[in-house]
């Protein structure tokens, strides 16, 4: 009998990287250390500058939901580290929030990329979605106008941390070691999320 699987949080249609706004977050947490205070503190004086304050409760959530996953390491280069590393970092709080995501990541686009087939196609989306719908009632219950939202931020994401060119080519990475070490000492992390070769420690 297959092992029951973990259910699948498929609630990351509320933006896409929001790369500035979770450096300004990750920041005042190093300086707060307490990421109620840095809830309020942003709410507060609206850093994020949104027009409702509705939209700040629901930005400023959803970020934080993915950086209170990172380890001191990780986070340490998301406020002083080079910008692809940024990125990178980002995108790694993304796959540690969203299994969904990571398991993209690691059994289509980093198994396209070790085959050197670097076109991602929305075929190459649906074809796993429809494999984890098969085991996951909950993505099996999503409407057809959300699994095209989901499908478009994934892309998105992808594209903003340069892990995809505008024309849907895999952009394989080099990462510094900086950023191989911190995500290769995270037990809910691997390597395998990045279109990279793996160098031996």
């Amino acid at each position: 009998m297959k092992k029951k699987e973990t259910k699948y949080s498929m609630s990351f249609s509320t933006g896409t990287l929001f790369r500035e706004p979770s450096i300004i977050i990750a920041k005042l947490y190093t300086d707060l250390d307490d990421w109620t205070a840095v809830r309020a503190d942003v709410l507060e004086n609206n850093l994020l500058q949104a027009r409702t304050r509705n939209t700040a409760k629901r930005v400023c959530s959803e970020i934080i939901s993915r950086l209170k996953r990172l380890t001191s390491a990780q986070l340490s280069i998301l406020t002083n580290g080079h910008p692809k590393d940024q990125g990178y970092i980002l995108w790694a709080a993304i796959c540690k929030r969203y299994r969904f995501i990571q398991d993209f990541a690691v059994e289509v686009v980093h198994e396209k990329f070790l085959n050197m087939d670097l076109p991602l196609t929305h075929e190459d989306y649906e074809a796993f979605f429809n494999q984890k719908a098969e085991w996951h009632a909950e993505i099996a219950r999503i409407r057809a106008s959300t699994r095209h939202k989901l499908r478009q931020v994934v892309f998105k994401m992808l594209k903003e941390c340069e892990l995809l060119t505008e024309g849907q080519m895999i952009s394989p990475i080099i990462m510094s070691p900086s950023v191989e070490k911190c995500i290769q000492n995270d037990p809910d992390l691997t390597l395998a999320i990045f279109p990279a070769e793996n160098r031996k420690a």
